[in-house]
């Protein structure tokens, strides 16, 4: 199996516009999810699925599916959180390994153990036995560089996480703030894993006096900020690295007409933090049955199968391949650093608020 992602999320297809919702709905009300014949699946932006392959589900189960999207994944997760009591939906997919904690902390799922979760495999399953979350797909969060800046300035790509601070790369690096986006927090854990507890902060010192840029979310460090997306190009981003995915290259690649041999964009896989995607019946559903249904659904073979050119992530499953045209410009990340979910919990706050405090102040 390919180390490619997400994300998020997730976000490649859907940040240059060319993914778009199989079903949707937006009214937060949770009336649809009264009636037993609709499932409600509350998501960040990047949700998308095949036509085909949604309705194989919905004549399958009985089930309608109504999609709501709430934002970033954060911004997805803290209103899951408000409204737990009084949910939007049934089923949330979307919270990471950077926020499973928070999740969970806040009782915000019911334990279900899904149909075919002996297929997923057993390094995504963060929950253990509880089966509070089932995992949905995977992937990295990496540096992405503009090829053609690199190759007309005739300069070599950065490779890890030092050369990012290093002065031939100063006023090049676009990233997106920690506090609100899934992919800026996994850069900076990324960073603490690499760097320790006490070396992250002295690596973001360098990055500032290195002249990083950062922004609210992905959307605007890819789409606008980055010289190397299709969006970027056309907003005239001037920075030729940007914190995005390992799948962004394959994105790229497959959405351009006419489509090239080799990507445009690459990968430094030194600067990779692992994610992992998850979905979880919400405690207060009230399609309980239904949900539980969706969640069997997201983990089948033809959804696994289905997500990497829709959302750009891994599949999490053992049964589940790549599509060709997904894995003709893979990019392989041997060593993505990770990180505990505890370890994860019990420093993620208080990281976020030195490195804002650090980085924006």
């Amino acid at each position: 199996m390919s180390t490619t992602i997400k994300a998020t999320a997730v976000a490649v297809a859907a940040g240059l516009g060319l993914v778009t919702l199989s079903a949707c709905g937006g009214s937060g009300s949770g009336k649809d999810s009264a009636d037993s014949k609709t499932v409600t699946l509350v998501s960040h932006d990047s949700w998308a699925v095949s036509k085909s392959v949604l309705k194989d589900f919905e004549k399958r189960s009985g089930y309608k599916v109504t999609v709501l999207k709430d934002g970033d994944a954060g911004e997805a997760v803290n209103k899951a959180i408000l409204s737990k009591d009084n949910p939007q939906g049934d089923v949330l997919f979307g919270v990471d390994n950077t926020l499973l904690s928070r999740a969970l902390d806040n009782g915000l799922f019911q334990p279900y153990e899904a149909t075919g979760l002996d297929q997923v495999r057993p390094e995504y399953q963060l929950d253990g036995d509880k089966h509070r979350v089932t995992p949905i797909d995977t992937g990295d969060i990496c540096v992405n560089y503009d090829k053609k800046y690199f190759a007309d300035h005739k300069l070599t790509p950065p490779a890890s996480f030092d050369d990012l601070a290093k002065p031939a790369y100063k006023n090049l690096l676009v990233t997106e703030n920690v506090s609100t986006s899934s992919p800026g927090l996994g850069f900076l854990l990324g960073s603490a894993a690499q760097y320790g507890d006490e070396g992250w902060q002295g690596y973001w010192k360098k990055l500032k006096a290195n002249g990083v840029k950062v922004v609210d979310g992905w959307e605007q460090a890819y789409n606008e900020e980055f010289s190397g997306s299709a969006g970027g190009r056309k907003a005239g981003g001037d920075r030729p690295l940007v914190v995005s995915y390992a799948s962004s290259p394959p994105a790229e690649a497959i959405y351009s007409d006419p489509r090239p041999k080799t990507a445009p964009t690459g990968v430094a896989t030194g600067t990779c933090f692992r994610q992992t995607e998850f979905a979880g019946l919400l405690s207060n559903a009230k399609n309980e049955k239904g949900g539980k249904a969706l969640l069997d659904f997201l983990i089948a073979k033809e959804f696994q199968q289905d997500m990497p050119l829709n959302m750009f992530v891994d599949p999490v499953t053992k049964d589940a391949a790549l599509p060709a045209d997904y894995a003709k410009y893979d990019v392989e990340v041997d060593a993505p650093k990770t990180m505990a979910p505890k370890k994860i919990a019990d420093n993620r706050d208080a990281w976020v608020k030195s490195w804002t405090s650090l980085v924006l102040k």
